[in-house]
């Protein structure tokens, strides 16, 4: 079982104009943040022949991700764009077609995407982040048109006449400068884009925690997503591409310190009051480094552009762990954007409307998906948590209509945007 480090985002302290640039290129676009939001936005771009530069802080992509999620509306998005035959034939990934809750033994089904109609993914794809991100840079990186940069840690917006005109980041040999047309941050729940820009989350409560980790899966074990209740105990798994049980174990805000005095002894014990199956391999989780803890933070802005300056993705609306929807809604964001910008970027000609088209068609969507994200959570989640609460599901979370609203919204929300016709040619000439 591999460890999984704290995940720590990479900040930069206010710095000073720096007295020395090293160099400054030109590009069209410039997308701050390598994950499959900026990953797929400057895929799309980069198809349509727009110059466009992909900055990602870290100087690799082999780390450790939470998310390696992409439900089905994410992935009718990339067969779109032609690309998930090969993806499947490449990445080792899993499939999990259902969400079942065990409450004290007992199972009952939840969410069934299988019973969805007319999509080819009627099902929850789970794959390696970190391989998705590299298969969608190297398709980008088939067009000469497209420039990816690693170790780029953006620190400074550039800023004249009130207009964003692009950022200086740090690498290795000292300061570089970025001019672009448009600048998008995608740089994730975290963004230094929205800190420098001085753009606001407009937070609500997230009364929950959660510490992630895995344990082995034995290959008779059957796959799903798992909601897993009892004993005052809330812990979701789900099978995981490479033989693994990733599993989320929530606590009520505040618990941390409690949680990590108690000892790792404890945390072994818990688990295995809640999944007695567990009690086979649960010495595999030897340390804290082996889990990884999120605060969970979760809000979006009431803007998402300035003059020369777009955020999508986590870095304009900050989900909740529920549901893994993360990746599929940054996807579908980051279609949108390339719906409304790409021709306005092959003239030169990107406006203020332009940007605010973007959130117009995204911003009630995902407000929707949250406030349902929100209802969930109070009708279950901390329910389930609270002390002296003897849990049961509400009795409609049962019903087949319901069931099929929760399995469509999560997969596809309400109205899923499509690839453009005309943006799903793949040509790798100059186009």
């Amino acid at each position: 079982m591999s460890e999984v480090a704290e995940q720590i985002p990479i900040t930069a302290t206010e710095s000073p104009t720096p007295n020395t640039i090293l160099d400054v290129q030109q590009t069209t676009c410039c997308i701050v943040g390598g994950g499959p939001t900026g990953a797929v936005l400057a895929l799309l771009m980069a198809r349509q022949g727009i110059p466009v530069m992909l900055l990602e802080a870290h100087k690799t992509f082999d780390r450790d991700f939470r998310g390696d999620v992409v439900h089905g509306g994410g992935m009718e998005l990339l067969d779109q764009l032609g690309l998930t035959e090969r993806l499947l034939e490449q990445i080792p990934h899993s499939t999990a077609k259902a969400i079942q809750y065990i409450i004290d033994g007992k199972t009952i089904p939840f969410v069934d995407w299988s019973r969805l109609k007319g999509t080819r993914y009627p099902y929850m794809t789970i794959i390696s982040q970190v391989q998705l991100i590299q298969f969608l840079t190297a398709e980008a990186k088939r067009y000469p048109n497209f420039q990816l940069l690693m170790g780029a840690n953006v620190q400074q917006l550039i800023e004249e006449d009130g207009i964003i005109r692009g950022v200086r980041y740090r690498g290795n040999a000292g300061w570089h400068e970025v001019r672009s047309h448009l600048t998008v941050g995608a740089d994730g729940r975290f963004s230094q884009i929205r800190k420098l820009a001085g753009m606001e989350l407009i937070e609500t409560a997230a009364p929950l925690d959660v510490f992630w980790f895995r344990l082995p899966r034995h290959t008779e074990e059957p796959e799903g997503l798992f909601v897993r209740l009892g004993n005052k105990r809330f812990l979701v798994t789900y099978n995981t591409y490479d033989g693994n049980w990733q599993i989320g174990y929530y606590i009520l805000k505040g618990q941390y310190r409690e949680i990590q005095a108690a000892g790792i002894e404890a945390l072994r014990q818990s688990i295995v009051e809640v999944v007695p199956e567990f009690g086979d391999r649960v010495q595999h989780l030897k340390s804290w480094k082996q889990a990884s803890f999120l605060s969970i933070k979760v809000g979006r802005l009431d803007r998402w552009y300035r003059q020369g300056l777009l955020l999508i993705g986590d870095a304009a609306h900050v989900m909740l762990p529920m549901g893994g929807i993360g990746i599929n809604y940054g996807i579908q964001d980051a279609v949108v954007a390339a719906n409304v910008l790409i021709e306005p970027l092959k003239h030169g000609e990107v406006q203020l409307n332009h940007l605010a088209a973007v959130q117009r068609q995204r911003k009630w969507q995902i407000q929707l998906i949250q406030e349902l994200q929100y209802f969930m959570q109070r009708q279950v989640s901390i329910k389930a948590l609270q002390s002296g609460y003897t849990f049961k599901l509400p009795i409609y979370w049962g019903l087949p209509p319901w069931r099929d609203l929760i399995a469509r919204l999560l997969a596809f929300g309400v109205l899923p945007p499509h690839v453009k016709a005309e943006y799903k040619k793949i040509s790798y000439n100059n186009p």
